[in-house]
């Protein structure tokens, strides 16, 4: 089965989208979470593990357009989404070893995307 464009897309934007879900846990974590009521009324917790399973829920009708061995290593792509992410919004930094692995990342998807054709 040949790969649709759409199916890439679905997979692209479902790895966005999971991508904020470890930005939030890593948000979540700074609060105390031994006590039920801290745990229940932390926003951050549910918010990432929501994000997660949006971004799984996303995949899954991808996978009707397109293969598996296509598909599947876009989701490396939220390695990149999740660097950048955590640059933005928790204040990480990026060295010039963790851009050389985001770099091997997009030329391994690319490798892979040009294969399937």
């Amino acid at each position: 089965m040949a790969t649709k464009l759409w199916a890439i897309g679905l997979v692209i934007a479902a790895t966005l989208i999971g991508a904020f879900g470890p930005i939030l846990l890593k948000k979540a974590s700074a609060k105390k979470l031994s006590k039920i009521n801290s745990l229940v009324t932390n926003y951050a917790l549910f918010g990432g593990v929501s994000l997660y399973a949006l971004g799984t829920l996303l995949f899954i009708p991808a996978l009707k357009g397109g293969d598996l061995s296509v598909l599947y290593p876009f989701v490396a792509l939220s390695y990149i989404w999740v660097s950048l992410l955590s640059v933005k919004f928790l204040g990480e930094k990026m060295n010039k070893l963790k851009w050389f692995g985001i770099a091997l990342i997009i030329i391994g998807v690319t490798f892979i995307g040009i294969g399937s054709n």
